[in-house]
């Protein structure tokens, strides 16, 4: 028996040295089998089954990037809620109306982004 943990290490580098080599092989595999035949029309621009028209420079609305970053706030919180939620008898009293501040703070956000008119569609 190892004690020393160095054969999980090395059975965790056969693993990754196979999956790679794994990896190496499907790419390896689809540029031989692939076909190809290259045409102008291959490499004209394609959005949505429309050819564009116009400039292809548009200015994006801020409030996107607002949506964006309330999504990865939200999802960050669910990524502290989740793990806190199972093992929540083991934490006590303390742990919960820390968690509940935490809450409190974000649904605080939420309701200033709502109030202002930030979520609104327009």
């Amino acid at each position: 028996m190892d004690t020393s943990g160095l054969g999980d290490y090395a059975t965790f580098g056969v693993l990754l040295l196979a999956g790679f080599a794994f990896v190496a092989a499907a790419m390896a595999a689809n540029a031989v089998l692939r076909p190809s035949a290259p045409s102008a029309a291959k490499g004209a621009t394609y959005e949505c089954g429309v050819d564009p028209v116009g400039k292809d420079w548009a200015q994006v609305q801020i409030r996107y990037y607002v949506y964006a970053f309330l999504f990865v706030l939200f999802a960050v919180e669910a990524v502290f809620l989740f793990p806190w939620a199972a093992v929540f008898r083991a934490f006590g009293t303390a742990a919960a109306v820390e968690m509940g501040l935490f809450v409190g703070v974000l649904a605080l956000g939420l309701a200033y982004a709502w109030r202002k008119g930030v979520l609104r569609w327009r």
